[in-house]
């Protein structure tokens, strides 16, 4: 299970100190489904990224009892001075999965091209969001992380990501975060409200999707 022990986060603003995540509680079970539905500026990239490990809270503390995938499609887990290719191939020691395999698979997906064995900085954003996406699938966790990646691209690519997902979901435990109710309606079977720093866990989606619309 991954489970969030009083978990706060904040930033330093401009404007001051901004709370994002205000003490949140909650646990998440091996094999759930769960849509995390939040509007633009509610912490929920910020909260995958804690549960990721990307971040650290300012107080409490994230267990972890399975493998957990950073963000499906985070920029962050690129290396950006050198090539798609050899950022496969970094993966593939650091998780210990074959290398000519993770390679080809990773150049399969994103379809780059001839910028596939290019360093990732002459990468456009939409570029770069594909191979972050292929280098996310191209190992198994128990539990993935997705931050509404699976919008990105054009329409083919965009489709190949849900497919994707889609097979993952089937055996691993997903953690999806959006504001479109349409998206984890389509891939999640309960879901939580992110809203003021607090997350409010439903088990029925229906009721989740409409305190997410009347909030």
């Amino acid at each position: 299970m991954i489970r969030l022990h009083g978990i706060h986060k904040s930033y330093r603003t401009h404007f001051g100190e901004r709370e994002v995540l205000a003490g949140v509680d909650c646990t998440f079970h091996r094999g759930e489904k769960v849509g995390i539905l939040g509007r633009n500026g509610a912490g929920k990239t910020t909260l995958l990224r804690l549960i990721a490990g990307v971040e650290h809270p300012n107080r409490g503390h994230v267990e972890r009892g399975m493998s957990v995938s950073w963000p499906l499609g985070f920029a962050g887990a690129m290396h950006y001075s050198i090539t798609g290719a050899d950022n496969a191939r970094f993966i593939a020691r650091i998780y210990g999965k074959p290398l000519a395999e993770t390679v080809e698979y990773v150049e399969s997906f994103a379809e780059l091209g001839e910028y596939y064995r290019m360093p990732v900085r002459t990468y456009s954003s939409g570029m770069m969001m594909r191979l972050g996406f292929a280098l996310s699938l191209a190992v198994e966790f128990d539990c993935y992380l997705v931050d509404e990646v699976i919008a990105v691209g054009d329409t083919r690519f965009g489709e190949r990501c849900r497919q994707a997902l889609a097979e993952r979901r089937e055996r691993s435990t997903l953690l999806l975060v959006s504001h479109i109710p349409e998206t984890v309606r389509a891939f999640c079977t309960s879901a939580a409200l992110l809203s003021d720093g607090r997350l409010t866990r439903y088990e029925d989606l229906d009721e989740a999707i409409a305190a997410y619309r009347a909030a």
